[in-house]
């Protein structure tokens, strides 16, 4: 049974459709003074739980003033016994952020948590708990997880006479032990507006606030994206009970951002350079991503892998920070330029699954390999590419030297059961991608799933480009002709997967919004491990 207060106060104002930041904060401030003894925090975002792993978890919250977070964990409902540990500072400087690495905690168990702040005062107020519960995966269990991404795009924001974002709801029924959001947590360069016209002229209706009425260009700006994101109760509801694993995309800075974005004709951007908008979206990520900190060496890494016992590991890319700049990406040789995921990264992870004793290998990707993904044209006139393919069908050039290298030492190095996830596109697609059926043909056959939208515009389907053989098992998109239909519409998507840890099948479902299967493709595993 799980049992979750995720302080919800929508309740009161779920009936308003076009609510004004200021109304939402006094809706806030309402339902809280009702608990908080005097003046007490407030934890307006809930909670978030993060990067399980062995033995860990993380826990996130964010307060609403200089306060100190106190967490407490106990493995029942009574928090029998429960630990309690003084968790960081909330602080001014990381917008009153805090997170805490919950560590030696048992296989297979589920863990209650209890998260507070008590204010730095004499008085040391306290605010009213949050909790939530997880479950830490053990020996002796099935693995099931989600994943989608895409949130809160194209001008479809919270719609509470919709229900909210209410995938997140359908998502959460399903009970999985995680959750991988592949890239575009938010939409820092949409403006989410109170209304929008959607198909058969229907009016979308948003929840709107000042750091969504505009694009993302100052820190504070960029951080009320994830704060817009929290207002609603689904998602809060969702937080509170699956752990997640962020990896990051475009959107949480600028539409296909890399070294050759030019904003100088934009007349939406006062701050036209790219380096400083991506500081201020990466600090913003991390602050609120429930991301356990990489280290000193490396502190806004992103890519990293998770283990899951003997049935499971997750390799989560970054495709974003270290590639070179979007261009014709057809250079018949390795060159900055041509660089994606990056030799360090590429690297680790050509290492990391080399050494990986798991069964089955997932790789999370924020972009897929075989779909052409435009972006606009260049100086010359050329079609100029966002992901990896470059529309010409033809043995690999550009950014398909590096892929082809990875993929060529994974058959090499006899590595199997490897399964790639992502989004990107806002639509549903399983892809096989067969080397005989290839222009690139030294790699193993492996599986690609496509999930998505999560509450954004529904696109696609994209074109395949041929290099490494993409086979098209399965697509479900917008009619031929429409583009960017409303989560009314229904073409919004997650993937779920399911391990059974006897047989070690893996098993891929594609679901809509109403948790529908819409396709399944069960796997075997090449081999077993006992």
């Amino acid at each position: 049974m799980r049992n979750v207060d995720t302080q919800l106060p929508h309740d009161k104002i779920s009936n308003q459709k076009n609510l004004t930041y200021a109304s939402l904060f006094l809706a806030f401030s309402t339902s809280f003074s009702a608990f908080a003894s005097g003046d007490a925090p407030l934890m307006e975002q809930g909670i978030q739980i993060g990067d399980l792993a062995p033995g860990r978890a993380i826990v996130w919250s964010r307060s609403d003033r200089p306060a100190r977070m106190m967490v407490q964990y106990a493995f029942n409902e009574q928090f029998q016994k429960a630990k309690t540990i003084r968790g960081a500072y909330a602080l001014e400087g990381t917008d009153f952020t805090v997170r805490q690495d919950l560590v030696g905690l048992p296989d297979g168990k589920d863990v209650f948590v209890k998260i507070w702040f008590e204010d730095l005062t004499n008085a040391h107020n306290k605010s009213m708990p949050v909790t939530g519960h997880f479950h830490t995966i053990g020996r002796q269990d099935n693995i099931r997880f989600v994943w989608g991404g895409d949130t809160a795009g194209q001008g479809w924001g919270i719609n509470e006479g919709f229900g909210g974002m209410k995938i997140y709801e359908t998502m959460r029924q399903v009970e999985p032990q995680f959750f991988i959001h592949s890239g575009d947590n938010v939409y820092s360069d949409g403006i989410i507006k109170e209304t929008q016209i959607a198909e058969n002229g229907q009016i979308w209706h948003n929840i709107v606030t000042p750091a969504v009425s505009k694009v993302s260009e100052t820190l504070d700006e960029f951080r009320g994206r994830y704060k817009y994101n929290l207002l609603d109760e689904n998602l809060r509801r969702f937080n509170a009970e699956v752990p997640q694993i962020w990896q990051w995309d475009d959107h949480e800075v600028v539409n296909n951002w890399s070294d050759s974005k030019d904003l100088s004709a934009d007349t939406r951007y006062v701050v036209k350079d790219i380096p400083l908008l991506v500081s201020h979206a990466t600090t913003a990520f991390h602050e609120y991503a429930p991301l356990r900190p990489h280290g000193a060496e490396e502190p806004d890494r992103i890519y990293r892998k998770l283990s899951y016992g003997k049935l499971l590991e997750v390799f989560v890319l970054d495709m974003r920070s270290y590639r070179g700049p979007n261009t014709s990406n057809l250079q018949s040789k390795e060159t900055s330029e041509t660089a994606f995921l990056g030799e360090t990264q590429l690297s680790w992870l050509k290492n990391e699954l080399k050494n990986s004793n798991a069964v089955w290998k997932v790789i999370a990707a924020d972009m897929p390999i075989g779909l052409n993904i435009a972006d606009g044209v260049d100086t010359q006139g050329k079609p100029r590419w966002e992901a990896i393919a470059n529309g010409n069908d033809g043995p690999a050039a550009g950014r398909e030297l590096e892929t082809a290298r990875l993929l060529r030492f994974i058959k090499h190095e006899h590595i199997s059961n490897i399964v790639w996830l992502t989004a990107d596109v806002h639509y549903a697609a399983a892809h096989y991608y067969d080397p005989s059926k290839a222009q690139s043909k030294d790699f193993s056959p492996f599986w690609e799933f496509v999930a998505g939208p999560l509450n954004a515009g529904s696109f696609g389907p994209n074109t395949t480009d041929g290099t490494f053989g993409p086979q098209v098992v399965f697509t479900k998109a917008p009619p031929t002709g429409q583009a960017n239909l409303s989560p009314y519409a229904g073409l919004q998507f997650f993937g779920e997967i399911n391990i059974d840890k006897y047989n070690q099948t893996l098993t891929v479902d594609l679901k809509d919004i109403d948790g529908t299967s819409v396709f399944s493709k069960t796997l075997a595993a090449e081999y077993s491990q006992e």
